[in-house]
């Protein structure tokens, strides 16, 4: 599990890193004033990055209860 874990970490880190520095809240210089629709790839990168996180979460409840 420890293992998966893991892997799922790495992908978040990996899949935040490649979304466009424009689709944050204005935290870090992105200016929010242009409001797109997110298309292609970055749609897909974007779900990938939800469903690891739920995965990353899950894990660790699970983990925590188990322990």
């Amino acid at each position: 599990m420890l293992t998966i874990q893991i892997i799922l970490g790495v992908i978040i880190i990996a899949c935040i890193l490649l979304q466009t520095q424009d689709a944050g809240l204005g935290l870090w210089g992105g200016g929010g004033e242009n409001y797109s629709t997110k298309r292609g790839l970055e749609k897909v990168i974007f779900y990938v990055t939800i469903i690891a996180v739920a995965g990353f979460v899950f894990l660790s409840l699970l983990s925590l209860a188990t322990s």
